[in-house]
């Protein structure tokens, strides 16, 4: 096992790597920009260095600086966390190239499922289910408009380096595919430096469903059950649970099979989440795959009772699946996570700012993921999420029970936070009755708004 691991992240997630650590007994390295300067992962790992000014281009995305840090504090390996260089290909091979382990797939794995078509690919070569569309980069509008002909409209341009939403236009006739073609092509461009895009079959009202893979350096693949992710705004997941109250288990065992087979052919190690698109048929689709720890993490670890952050480290370490696991994943019960973002519930507006008072929740199923504290500081500069509010009960009922009960416990003061618009959704007999899509959001909002008018 690694004796001391650089953790190259900030807020929560870091310190959830630092709480996986310390139950191995491995020391950490927390890295900050100037901004973190006071964060609670600076402040519980065992040492931390200051790698640049708050922006975070030039410190946690500044390659050189992470490096220099983690050879200075003498680390055997680097845990990315999530976002920020967790996929970059080239900062893994850098780490490599320094001696220094890093807790994901190899290079060439990440670069291999950074390009979603060459993921896609992939998949569809070890029967995992992929939608129609494009066998490669389009090359021009005529090429685009050949596919669309073969495939049929309503089509989806997607950034094959893409996500976020970003580099994607949805094309409902082949007069407006030229244009919508030019425009996701330069915002591809703009966002990843790769103007690349690929065409798919577009789904309407599809929910969005993720399954959670692990993979060890010897082969061994486990598929850990599905997340339902369908609840979004614009492409940003904002509720998760576990298991999806859509998936079947037979369905989940075909699904597993398939991603058995193909995570084990392309060479894939340490953890990963293959996302799809379910049609109202309730027909899975492959959209991509994510080379790192989610966020919504935390359900999965609840239904099944494995830490993935500590499985990670292990198979790092080259511990083998089933020494790690310790017998079948089975999934028991079910698990809500509710991303408690900084922003105005209403209009969504980012709300940084110090917190003046804090009261976490607590009782029977309930688990909280957060850096904040009473009288700290929600900076501008990186994502807007202050706490993971993740609740488990012996089914949906309980769970969503037990999270209405957290949200209304849970005091944020001195900044906006989406818990409002958490209560609403979680209150929603629509949501308690699992009839969701990834256009919940728009359809709930406008249900209120017919209600307002009508009362």
């Amino acid at each position: 096992m690694f004796e001391k691991i650089l953790i190259a992240n900030r807020g929560e997630i870091a310190l959830r790597v630092i709480c996986a650590c310390k139950d191995l007994g491995i020391r950490t390295v927390a890295v900050y920009s100037e901004a973190d300067r006071y964060s609670l992962h600076v402040r519980f790992a065992d040492e931390a260095v200051c790698i640049g000014p708050a922006r975070s281009a030039r410190s946690y995305l500044n390659i050189p600086s992470v490096i220099s840090a983690a050879e200075i504090t003498n680390v055997d390996a680097i845990h990315p966390g999530y976002g920020f260089l967790s996929e970059n290909a080239d900062f893994a091979e850098v780490c490599e190239t320094s001696g220094i382990a890093f807790i994901g797939p190899k290079p060439d794995v990440l670069r291999m499922m950074g390009l979603k078509q060459q993921a896609r690919t992939a998949m569809k070569a070890h029967g995992v289910p992929i939608l129609p569309g494009s066998d490669g980069i389009l090359q021009d509008a005529e090429h685009a408009a050949g596919v669309a002909g073969t495939i049929g409209y309503p089509l989806i341009l997607k950034a094959s380096a893409g996500g976020g939403g970003r580099g994607m236009r949805i094309v409902r006739s082949a007069e407006e595919l030229p244009a919508l073609l030019v425009q996701a092509q330069q915002e591809a461009e703009a966002a990843f430096s790769n103007g690349d895009v690929y065409l798919e079959k577009y789904i309407e009202r599809p929910r969005h469903i993720e399954f959670q893979v692990l993979a060890d350096l010897h082969g061994g693949v486990e598929v850990l059950g599905e997340r339902e992710c369908s609840i979004q705004r614009r492409h940003q997941k904002l509720i998760e649970e576990a298991p999806s109250p859509a998936v079947s288990e037979d369905l989940r065992q075909r699904v597993s099979g398939a991603l058995k087979q193909a995570f084990a052919s392309v060479g894939y190690s340490n953890a990963g989440t293959v996302e799809f698109l379910m049609d109202p048929g309730g027909n899975l689709y492959f959209i991509e795959v994510n080379a790192r720890i989610q966020v919504e993490h935390p359900v999965t670890e609840a239904v099944t009772g494995i830490d993935l952050v500590k499985a990670q480290l292990r198979i790092a370490a080259g511990e083998r699946l089933p020494d790690i696991l310790g017998g079948p994943v089975t999934l028991r019960g079910h698990a809500v996570e509710c991303r408690i973002n900084a922003e105005h519930p209403e209009t969504f507006a980012p709300s940084p700012g110090r917190i003046r008072a804090l009261s976490i929740p607590g009782g029977v199923g309930i688990r909280v993921d957060t850096a904040a504290y009473s009288d700290g500081i929600i900076p501008p500069y990186y994502d807007s999420l202050v706490a993971k509010l993740v609740s488990y009960g012996s089914d949906r009922t309980e769970a969503i029970a037990r999270m209405l009960r957290a949200l209304d416990m849970f005091v944020i003061e001195g900044i906006h936070t989406s818990i409002p618009l958490h209560q609403r959704i979680l209150a929603d007999p629509v949501f308690q009755a699992a009839e969701i899509d990834t256009s919940y959001i728009q359809r709930l909002f406008a249900r209120e708004k017919l209600e307002a008018v009508s009362a």
